[in-house]
Order: structure tokens, then C-alpha cells, then sequence
């Protein structure tokens, strides 16, 4: 906590994302909203109101004008009538602050061969995020790195991969135009993504001859396949295919759906069967698990609330979440069981993996496509990898929706996946997947 201070409906003390609730506002819910979003400050107001930010633009206020209690607690305090209770937030992920709207990635040694790798540059002798990140964004680049007084652009390449981020101590030198900020040294860059697109690997296309083998992206729903067909078609330039027709994922720009899934136009067909028959339609496959845990909260979200939308606490509350974990929990094992039994060259991925190690992951299944990726096309996708396929964490579950019982039965579940997964000689699931 770092004070009470001033704030005003016209110029607001902290310019980035807000959101109101009048019934259950907390400042743990405050400040995870505004943590996962990468700011640096959360700051709660009229005990109901939060607001995220990097810089604090306002005075300080006494702290008896910060009175107003959490609508969601009554032992916090949650700001005053415009004023604003604020906490320095500690960032678990790094990767995830923003700044405005570029993004935080690192701090990275400087490459041996900078012009090349970055090949824009700019003096600014009163340097700041703000003017480096405009500077790139002006020159169209997607990467803004600041070194000391000087600026550089580029984007992501083999020279300069943004794979190896050093200590960000490393980086720690205060800027000459903003004291509170970072601008790297002339040995280690202080590198923010900027909202330029990175186009080398934006332009997809249809298979120009019919696929000779079918390729199934396969999963549980919820397990992500959407967000991997995304990836897929960035790093491999060409559309998927799916067993449906989704319309709302056509409109999406995934022109591959409208496709009979045996059409041989497309790179690889989305699926969530899992009958032998089915199975053995495929020539080979890329399955793709996640934990079940995450996994059938995700899809019951689908379901109720659409691709990226949300299901409602009745929803949650009601008879429909139990009748959902009694019915899909069994499918998550029997899923990824059928396809290690009738899948023919099954090549699998964690979706957790996928998360954490993106570049080598993806490279397995592109190189599972017969396709030799591009480097530079996949670090371009790192930089890409959201899509417009991820939930916003606004809406978070503020309790557990498992029960005892209900964890009983999927633990036994994984076990069974994971033993299966090992008498293959593949490695077990994730550690994550247990509740500890």
C-alpha cells in the first residue's frame, strides 16, 4: 500500500484498464485484475471502483479522505469520493506488463550485430518509454528497445529472438526524461512490444495441392484447439480444417471451416471425436491435452457463454455445472485414451507446454505437418500468440466450483491418463494437474 491521492473524473491518476463493482469489490480482486494485465499500480475509489495504471498522476491526499469501506469487505478501506486507496503491485509474470498499450517482454543483451538486428535507431537524450515505444510505433516496428539514450526497432529475429531474458537488474538504470521508469544500458536493452503487427506471418492461404495424408488436430474441448489452429496457421501459412462448421469461427477469419474436412485444402482438421472409427479416418495426428481442471471449466464457459464470453454464477451455482463435471469429466479420459489406442502416428502436446515453450513446441507440429517452419515466421508468431481466442481474466471465479467428491474422481482420472501416457514412453502429465 503507498497511499491515499487525489483523483478526478476528468483527468484520471491512473489512465489504464477500470471496472466497478457495486456489491463485491475487494482489493485482492482489484489488484489481480490490474497484475494480470501487467500494471504497476491498482487503485480503488467509492468503495465499489478500480482503476489500473503505470504512473500515479496525481498528489498525495490525507489519509482520512480515503474512507469508503469495499463493498466486497468491510474490514479494507477502497479509496473515498474521489480519492483512491493505491498499491505498487508485485508482478508474478514479468511477461505480462504493459505499458499503455505496448508490452512489457524483458531485458536482453545487447546483440552482437545491433544495426542489423535492429535496424532503426533514434539519440534521445531526454529518453522514456513513451517517446521509444511512439518512435518504433512511428517507424512500424513491432519491438521498441531502449539502451540507455539510445532507441532501437526491429522486430524478433534469429539475431535477436527474445529467448534468453537476463536479470532485469541488468537493465535498471532510471531514464534521463522519467525517473520512475527503466531505459536499459548501452549492454542490456529494455525491450516493450509495440501495437505494430508483425505482417510476416499474418498472410494464409489454402493448400495449393490436395493434402495427401489428413491430419487431425485433436482434443477435449476446452483443451485449446481453437488457439491452436490459431498458432498453426501463423507459423505454417496455410488454413485448418474442422470436423464442424462453426460459423462464428469463419467469421473469425478461420476460412478453413466452411470446408468438408476430407477436402484436402487445408493443414490439419480440428476435432473433438473420439470413437475408433473416427479416430481411424486420420493418417495422423496432434493431440493436444490440457488439464482437466482448466479444461472443463473453459469448455463449461463455452457453453454457456460462447468462445470468449463467460457463464453466469446461476450457471455455476445451479444443477448445470454438476450434471456437466458427472458427464464431460469421464470423456476427458476416455478422449485422450482412444486416441493413444486407435490414433495412427499421434504425436502429442501439453497445452501447458505449449503456454510455457511456444517456439519448440510448435515446431514439433509443424514438423508432424511435413513442414520445415521458418524461424523468423515463428518468433513472429510468439509475438502474435494471442489471436483474439483468450479469455480475459476479468471474470475470474471467486471460489472453488470442485467439490471433494468431484476431485476424487478426476485425480483418478489423471492417473489413468498419466500411466497411459508412460506405458508409451511419452512423459506423464504436467505436475500442475494435481491439486496440491
Amino acid at each position: 500500500y503507498i497511499g491515499c491521492y487525489v483523483d478526478n473524473t476528468r483527468q484520471r491518476t491512473l489512465r489504464g484498464m477500470s471496472f466497478f463493482d457495486y456489491k463485491k469489490m475487494t482489493v485482492f480482486r482489484c489488484q489481480d485484475n490490474c497484475a494480470e494485465r501487467g500494471y504497476l499500480y491498482a487503485g480503488l475509489e467509492f468503495g465499489a471502483e478500480c482503476y489500473c495504471g503505470h504512473k500515479i498522476q496525481a498528489s498525495n491526499a490525507s489519509e482520512s479522505e480515503c474512507n469508503m469501506e469495499c463493498k466486497g469487505e468491510r474490514s479494507n478501506t477502497c479509496g473515498g469520493i474521489n480519492r483512491l486507496s493505491i498499491y505498487r503491485l508485485e508482478l508474478a509474470q514479468e511477461s505480462a506488463r504493459r505499458y499503455g498499450s505496448a508490452i512489457f517482454r524483458g531485458c536482453f543483451r545487447r546483440p552482437d550485430n545491433v544495426s542489423i538486428a535492429l535496424p532503426a535507431s533514434q539519440l534521445m537524450l531526454n529518453m522514456s518509454v513513451d517517446k521509444c515505444v511512439d518512435f518504433c510505433t512511428e517507424k512500424e516496428y513491432p519491438l521498441s528497445a531502449l539502451a540507455g539514450t539510445s532507441c532501437h526497432c526491429g522486430f524478433p529475429t534469429t539475431l535477436f529472438p527474445l529467448h534468453e531474458r537476463e536479470d532485469e537488474q541488468l537493465c535498471a538504470q532510471k531514464c534521463p526524461g522519467e525517473e520512475f521508469e527503466s531505459c536499459g544500458t548501452a549492454d542490456f536493452l529494455l525491450v516493450y512490444q509495440t501495437q505494430v503487427q508483425d505482417n510476416r506471418c499474418m498472410d494464409r492461404r489454402f493448400l495449393p495441392s490436395r493434402a495427401k495424408q489428413l491430419v487431425a488436430l485433436a482434443s477435449f474441448p476446452g483443451a485449446g484447439n481453437t488457439w491452436a489452429r490459431h498458432l498453426i496457421e501463423l507459423a505454417t501459412g496455410f488454413y485448418t480444417g474442422s470436423y464442424y462448421f462453426d460459423g462464428s469461427l469463419y467469421n473469425k477469419g478461420f476460412k478453413g471451416e466452411r470446408d468438408h474436412w476430407r477436402s484436402g485444402r487445408t493443414i490439419c482438421i480440428k476435432t473433438h471425436e473420439s470413437g475408433q472409427k473416427e479416430i481411424e479416418s486420420f493418417d495422423s495426428a496432434i493431440l493436444l491435452i490440457r488439464n482437466p481442471y482448466k479444461a472443463l471449466m473453459a469448455e463449461f464457459n463455452r457453453k454457456y457463454g460462447g468462445h470468449i464470453g463467460f457463464a453466469a454464477h446461476a450457471h455455476w451455482k445451479g444443477k448445470e455445472w454438476p450434471e456437466f463435471v458427472a458427464n464431460y469429466a469421464p470423456w476427458w479420459a476416455t478422449h485422450t485414451l482412444d486416441w493413444l489406442r486407435y490414433g495412427k502416428k499421434v504425436l502429442v502436446v501439453h497445452f501447458e507446454d505449449l503456454k510455457r515453450d511456444l517456439f519448440v513446441q510448435l515446431q514439433r507440429m509443424v514438423g508432424l505437418l511435413g513442414i520445415t517452419a521458418c524461424e523468423d515466421r515463428l518468433l513472429c508468431v510468439e509475438g502474435q500468440k494471442d489471436g483474439n481466442f483468450k479469455r480475459s481474466g476479468l471474470r475470474k471465479l471467486e471460489y472453488d466450483p470442485y467439490t471433494p467428491e468431484m476431485r476424487k474422481m478426476i485425480s483418478g482420472y489423471i492417473k489413468t491418463v498419466d500411466t497411459a501416457l508412460k506405458l508409451r514412453n511419452l512423459s506423464g502429465v504436467p505436475d500442475d494437474y494435481y491439486p496440491r
